[in-house]
């Protein structure tokens, strides 16, 4: 593994790929550029572009990063992706067709299951879904394993595709779709941030692969400093009516500091039967504490290095005052250009008041 602080020579290699084996097939010759884009948020997770002069419709192509530091050659996926051509462009001396890549989750997307697909009540949820994935998939697949089973029969939509049917399977296990970089599909556990751990530390020292320039986002517009909560108990007796407030002085969305009440009101809390008083106030207080964290969006370019979306990333910012902000990795878009660079996007929260009840 190349020290990716340091300088090194690199150059970029795309092979296209053949879908039976999953190992390269043949060098692809002449290609003018390539950016690839992986987002969690996306249906099929990712898309590229590609430009050269041969047409690639209906293949799989790999593309590698190839570094040389030291007198040692290394290559590196950067993407496999199912192309197709939109169009081609014609000179004097040659053609050049700019090409639209897609993940092998296309696949899935293409095809919908038989009308009133059904799994039976009891089944191992990753078992079945490997299964299947396997008869519509052509590429490999990482299924893993999980003791989950179905609670009641599972049935397709007449709108789904294999790809939004599996999807909602494998969440019933709290699992969801990933993909390495080899374009392999895999079954990835749903984890909290606060679980994952930083496989990259970024930072504005002399030593850092960022560029200088970051935004960061964030929305405070909903976030209350009010909760009420109403309960009606099924017995006809009166309402019960708690209101927790949040008056911290110390908190940026506090009633002190907004000069205002935003209050969330809910009219069916999830309770049960028979609760006291007390114990209304603490859901409300909870419920306040639940929804006072804000989401920071942090967008910035790197050069190249080991990180995926999905990864957990730290990040020493201190023009930015961000010391030791652990975020997840949401999107990624990677130039096939000089230095390699990936302009990404990551998220993290922060909780605005009531880490500690009282």
């Amino acid at each position: 593994m190349p020290d990716w602080t340091r300088s090194m020579r690199q150059t970029y290699e795309f092979t296209t790929v053949d879908p039976n084996t999953w190992l390269d097939k043949k060098l692809i010759k002449d290609v003018e550029g390539c950016t690839i884009t992986r987002d969690a948020e996306a249906e099929t997770l990712g898309s590229a572009t590609l430009t050269c002069a041969e047409d690639q419709t209906d293949e799989y192509v790999r593309s590698y990063l190839v570094t040389e530091q030291d007198g040692i050659h290394e290559r590196f996926v950067l993407g496999t992706h199912l192309y197709q051509t939109p169009g081609s462009k014609y000179s004097a001396t040659r053609k050049t067709a700019d090409q639209d890549g897609y993940t092998c989750l296309l696949e899935l997307k293409e095809k919908m299951p038989p009308l009133g697909y059904s799994i039976q009540e009891g089944a191992n949820i990753l078992n079945i879904a490997g299964q299947i994935i396997r008869e519509q998939l052509r590429t490999p697949i990482a299924a893993g394993s999980s003791d989950d089973k179905l609670l009641s029969a599972f049935v397709s939509d007449t709108e789904d595709t294999w790809l939004t049917f599996l999807t909602d399977l494998i969440s019933n296990a709290d699992y969801e779709f990933g993909l390495d970089e080899s374009g392999r599909a895999l079954f990835a556990k749903r984890q909290s941030l606060a679980a994952l751990r930083p496989v990259w530390i970024y930072t504005d020292d002399n030593s850092s692969i960022l560029y200088p320039s970051l935004e960061i986002k964030r929305d405070l517009y909903g976030i209350p400093n009010v909760v009420e909560v109403v309960y009606s108990p099924s017995d006809d007796t009166a309402p019960m009516f708690a209101r927790a407030v949040n008056d911290d002085p110390a908190s940026p969305v506090s009633t002190v500091n907004r000069g205002r009440e935003v209050t969330y009101r809910e009219t069916n809390p999830d309770v049960t039967e028979g609760i006291s008083q007390a114990q209304l106030e603490g859901y409300a207080k909870k419920l306040l504490r639940d929804m006072s964290s804000l989401e920071y969006q942090i967008t910035y370019r790197h050069g190249y290095c080991p990180v995926n979306v999905g990864d957990c990333v730290l990040l020493n910012y201190e023009l930015a005052g961000l010391k030791n902000v652990a975020a997840k990795v949401t999107r990624q878009v990677i130039k096939c250009t000089n230095g390699c660079p990936v302009d990404e996007t990551a998220v993290f929260t922060k909780q605005l008041w009531g880490s500690v009840l009282s």
